[in-house]
C-alpha cells in the first residue's frame, strides 16, 4: 500500500511539474551554469599555443592526469582557464574540516553557527587560492618543458611573465567554478560542485560509447568482451543504485498518549543509510592523490634527466600511476578513511541520543542518554564498515578491470558512482520542490475555500 501511495504522488507531482515555475527557474539555472561551464573548458591560458597542445596531448595520453582530466571535463588537456577545475577547492575543504576536527579554536568557531560557517568558508576559500596558486606555478613550469624532447613548444614565449599569468588565470577559473557551484547550490538544483564534476565526467561519455561501439565494428575489440562491457555497466549502477537507498532502520518509541481507541505508544524509524558519506569519500580520496601527483608530474619534465632528484620524481610517477598497485592501495585507504572521517562529521551519535531524550524518544531495550549514545555510535560503525568496502571495491575493481583490459577510463567505477549518486541526489530534490509546490496549492485551495464558507 505504501509503495502505491508513493507512486501515486509521483505521478501527480509529475503532472504539476509545468505548473512549478520555481522549479522551472531552478533548473533553467542549473542548466545555463553548466553550459558556462563547459563552454570555459575551451578557453586557453594566455600564452599557450592550443594546435602544439594538441599534439602533445595525444603522445602523453596514459597515467594520473587521464583521471584528473575527467574530472575538469578534458579541461586539463586543453590548458584551459579551468584546467583544475573544483579539486583545489575540495581539497581546501578537507584540510579545514581535518583541522576542525583537531583544533579546539576551530571547533569553537563552527559551533557559533552561521557566523562560524562563514568563517570557515572564508578560510575554505583562502586554502583555495594557496593550493591553486601552488599547483599552477608547477603547471606552468612544466608547461615551458613540455615537447622539448619531441621538438614542439607549447608555450609561445617561456618566461616569468607567463607563470604568472598563468597562474593568475587559472585561480580566476578555479574561483569562478567555486562561486559558480555555491550558486547552482542555492539558486538551482542540486549540490553544485557535484553536478560541476558530474558534468565533466558526462562530457566524456558520448565519445566513450562511440570509441567502444565503433571498436566493436571495425573488429578492434572482442564481441564477447564488448557485450560483457555493457552488460557489467548494468549491473553496477543497479547495484549502485541498491546501495545507495538502503539503510538500517533503528526503531524509535514514544511514551503513550491518550486516544480516541485508548492508550497508544508512538513509533517511527531513524533510518540510518548504508553509505552515509556518499560519493564524498573518492572525490576527497582522490583530490588528495591528485594534487602532490600533478604537481611531482609537471616538476618532473622539468628537471627530467638534470639531476637525481628529477629521475626520482619520474620514477615516483611510474609508481603511483592510474592503475598501478602503489596507487590502488593509496587511493583504497583513502576511500576507507574518508569514509569513517565523512559520516563521524555527518551524524553526531551524541546529538541524536540528546534530541532523543529531549522529545522523550527512545530505543527499545536501550536507556536513554549515555547508553543510547554508544548503541547508535556502535551501529553506526557497523554499517560503515559495509558502506566503506562497498565504495573501495566498486571504485577499485572497476578501475583494475579497466586497466587490465585496456578499457576507457570514464567507465570506470568511480566515474559511474559518481554520475549515478549525484543523479539520484538531484532527482530526489525536484522531487521534493514537486511535492511542497503540490502542498502549496492544496493550502491556497483550503484557504479559499474556508473564506467563502464565512
Amino acid at each position: 500500500m505504501a509503495s502505491a501511495a508513493d507512486q501515486m504522488a509521483q505521478s501527480i507531482s509529475l503532472a504539476k511539474f509545468a505548473k512549478a515555475t520555481d522549479l522551472k527557474k531552478r533548473l533553467w539555472f542549473t542548466i545555463g551554469a553548466l553550459i558556462v561551464f563547459r563552454l570555459l573548458s575551451y578557453v586557453p591560458l594566455p600564452g599557450v599555443d592550443p594546435t602544439a597542445l594538441g599534439l602533445l596531448s595525444q603522445k602523453t595520453t596514459g597515467g594520473v592526469l587521464d583521471f584528473f582530466n575527467t574530472f575538469s571535463g578534458g579541461s586539463l588537456s586543453r590548458m584551459s582557464l579551468i584546467a583544475l577545475g573544483v579539486m583545489p577547492y575540495i581539497t581546501a575543504s578537507i584540510v579545514v574540516q581535518l583541522a576542525t576536527s583537531l583544533s579546539p579554536q576551530l571547533a569553537a568557531i563552527k559551533k557559533e553557527g552561521e557566523s562560524g560557517r562563514k568563517k570557515l568558508n572564508q578560510y575554505t576559500r583562502y586554502g583555495t587560492v594557496l593550493l591553486t596558486a601552488i599547483q599552477g606555478y608547477f603547471i606552468a613550469v612544466g608547461l615551458e618543458t613540455l615537447g622539448a624532447s619531441q621538438g614542439i613548444q607549447a608555450v609561445i614565449e617561456p618566461g616569468m611573465t607567463f607563470r604568472i599569468a598563468a597562474v593568475i588565470s587559472l585561480i580566476g577559473g578555479t574561483m569562478f567554478l567555486m562561486w559558480l557551484g555555491e550558486q547552482i547550490t542555492s539558486r538551482g538544483i542540486g549540490n553544485g560542485v557535484s553536478l560541476i564534476i558530474m558534468a565533466g565526467i558526462v562530457a566524456h561519455l558520448p565519445t566513450t560509447l562511440v570509441n567502444l561501439l565503433e571498436g566493436g565494428r571495425t573488429g578492434s575489440i572482442d564481441p564477447v568482451r564488448l557485450i560483457g562491457i555493457i552488460v557489467a555497466v548494468v549491473v553496477l549502477v543497479l547495484f549502485i543504485c541498491f546501495m545507495e537507498r538502503a539503510q538500517r532502520r533503528i526503531l524509535i518509541q514514544y511514551p503513550k498518549r491518550a486516544t480516541q481507541r485508548g492508550m497508544q505508544a508512538d513509533r517511527s524509524h531513524l533510518p540510518l543509510k548504508i553509505n552515509t558519506a556518499g560519493v564524498i569519500p573518492p572525490i576527497f580520496a582522490s583530490s588528495l592523490l591528485l594534487m602532490p601527483l600533478t604537481i611531482s608530474q609537471f616538476a618532473g619534465q622539468r628537471v627530467a634527466g638534470e639531476s637525481r632528484w628529477g629521475d626520482f620524481i619520474i620514477s615516483l610517477n611510474q609508481y603511483l600511476q592510474h592503475g598501478s598497485p602503489v596507487y590502488m592501495l593509496l587511493y583504497g585507504a583513502g576511500i576507507v578513511f574518508f569514509s569513517f572521517f565523512y559520516t563521524a562529521v555527518v551524524f553526531n551519535p551524541e546529538e541524536t541520543a540528546d534530541n532523543l531524550k529531549r522529545y522523550g524518544g527512545f530505543i527499545p531495550g536501550i536507556r536513554p542518554g549515555k547508553n543510547t549514545e554508544t548503541y547508535l555510535d556502535y551501529v553506526l560503525t557497523r554499517i560503515t564498515v559495509l558502506g566503506a568496502a562497498y565504495l573501495t571495491i566498486i571504485c577499485l575493481l572497476p578501475e583494475y578491470l579497466v586497466s587490465a583490459l585496456q578499457i576507457p577510463f570514464y567507465l570506470g567505477g568511480t566515474s559511474l558512482l559518481i554520475v549515478v549518486n549525484v543523479t539520484m541526489d538531484t532527482v530526489t530534490q525536484i522531487q521534493s520542490h514537486l511535492l511542497a509546490h503540490q502542498y502549496g496549492d492544496l493550502i491556497k485551495k483550503a484557504k479559499l475555500k474556508g473564506g467563502r464558507l464565512r
